[in-house]
């Protein structure tokens, strides 16, 4: 049986990983933890969640819960995400990350600390959406330079990073197929005279408003036709779900970080 500690416990999150792993075979919610300051720290994890009591107190702190697992899931946010990769590393326990917004220097650090620790890395967890930078590489290599190559990201209002994360490895697939540097190519907001696009640019926008998941749509407009691919999230389960599964398979592998494409057999 594996035994997972979540982070964030008290987040939208955070409740929905508690309440799939509620549900899954092969897998006991161990402890949970939320910041010092967070009004459900000393409640059950299992009600803050909504659902009946499952015994295990919501700590303030990862130390005072590392030792009661051996997987620690965290969609929290990107500096706390860090501090928890480095005590997971001093610990030697399995990690499952499905935060987004670091900077360079935070995953030089991520990359630093899973030398120790096996850790699983995804900007989204999804089981449609990594299948989705599959059909990407495929939907590049074949359509090539003629296609303009533009992403919409939609989220809730109450998202704090722009783009999502999942926005931003979608435009590092297609560049990769493409062949281009993503990070010269990114063009992240148009306003004004701003002339004729360039051939190599790959837009990405984004929207924020009311409740929405999470929608991506990755266009290619070529002359006379487009095409369109779209991965619309209508439930955090589809991401709390994703994490879970990361959580059953990273638990036993060899020290390094590792993608949802690798969860899945899709790397």
């Amino acid at each position: 049986m594996v035994r997972a500690i979540v982070a964030g416990a008290g987040g939208r999150m955070g409740g929905r990983i508690i309440a799939i792993i509620n549900q899954t075979d092969g897998i006991e919610l161990a402890a949970a933890f939320e910041r010092p300051d967070s009004p459900v720290v000393g409640k059950d994890a299992g009600l803050v969640a909504g659902l009946e009591k499952l015994g295990v107190k919501i700590e303030d702190d990862l130390d005072a819960v590392i030792d009661k697992g051996d997987v620690i899931i965290d969609f929290t946010f990107h500096e706390a995400s860090v501090r928890h990769a480095q005590k997971a590393s001093e610990k030697g326990r399995a990690m499952v990350i499905g935060t987004t917004g670091f900077s360079a220097d935070e995953y030089k650090a991520l990359d630093e600390y899973s030398n120790r620790f096996p850790l699983v890395l995804a900007p989204n967890m999804s089981v449609g959406v990594n299948l989705l930078y599959k059909l990407l590489e495929t939907a590049a290599t074949v359509l090539g330079d003629d296609y303009d190559v533009e992403i919409i990201e939609a989220h809730h209002r109450m998202k704090k990073d722009a783009p999502s994360g999942t926005a931003l490895q979608l435009g590092r697939v297609v560049a990769k197929a493409l062949g281009r540097n993503f990070d010269e190519v990114a063009v992240f907001e148009r306003h004004g005279l701003i002339g004729e696009r360039s051939k190599k640019e790959i837009g990405i926008q984004t929207i924020r408003a009311g409740d929405i998941v999470g929608e991506h749509t990755v266009l290619f407009g070529g002359i006379g036709e487009r095409i369109e691919i779209i991965h619309r999230a209508s439930s955090r389960d589809t991401f709390a779900k994703g994490a879970v599964r990361a959580a059953l398979w990273i638990v036993g592998k060899p020290a390094g970080r590792y993608s949802m494409q690798d969860v899945l057999g899709l790397s």
